[in-house]
């Protein structure tokens, strides 16, 4: 059997998502899968960056990073995304590259794909289910295949039990305020796996 086909797709300003996006990507290749890691494509102006030295930092480390484009969506067999929460949904720049994806949605492309999400916030009551959760209402229209966490390894616990994906706290300074590291990893060796499933069983 060919090997699971993962894009792992984020946007991020400071840093927190682009690092969830890495950690997955390890944990997917770790369970066997081909990996793209793809950043979706910036909104904000140019002022607004440069504002941010953080923002303005990343932006910079990160010129490297491929966009993300409708080809990967359909390329992938699993997608993984990762998002800061704004006031309680998806940055628009994340919403803005899913809502360019009518195309392939109307061809059917995007039905039976395996899905998970993660996402960033400043507290832990800072929307950050109600932001993975807008993520899924938009996945359950692809007739994708969302594969949550739930509560299927102790790891969870430790990095705050968030059932419907992986989410981090982030202080003033940028740093992560949980250890979540692990069960990031283990978010996306479960989406390689039930991908494998959902492969193995279409074949």
């Amino acid at each position: 059997m060919a090997n699971v086909k993962l894009a792992v797709i984020y946007y991020s300003s400071t840093g927190t998502n682009h690092q969830l996006a890495k950690w997955a990507e390890e944990g997917a290749k770790e369970a066997g899968a081909e990996v793209r890691v793809l950043k979706v494509p910036e909104l904000a102006p140019q002022s607004a960056i440069e504002s941010n030295p953080l923002w303005k930092a990343h932006v910079e480390k990160t010129k490297n990073v491929p966009e993300a484009k409708s080809e990967d969506l359909e390329w992938a067999d699993a997608i993984i995304f990762s998002v800061p929460t704004r006031f309680g949904n998806p940055a628009s720049q994340m919403k803005q590259f899913l809502d360019l994806q009518g195309g392939l949605w109307a061809k059917g492309k995007l039905a039976n794909k395996v899905v998970s999400a993660m996402t960033s916030a400043q507290n832990p009551h800072g929307g950050q289910e109600a932001t993975i959760l807008s993520l899924y209402t938009t996945m359950y229209h692809w007739g994708a295949i969302v594969a949550a966490p739930g509560y299927t390894d102790p790891v969870l616990f430790g990095a705050g039990g968030n059932p419907y994906g992986t989410s981090v706290s982030v202080d003033q300074d940028g740093n992560m305020v949980e250890d979540v590291k692990d069960a990031v990893n283990y978010q996306a060796k479960r989406t390689v796996t039930v991908a494998e499933w959902v492969k193995n069983g279409s074949q």
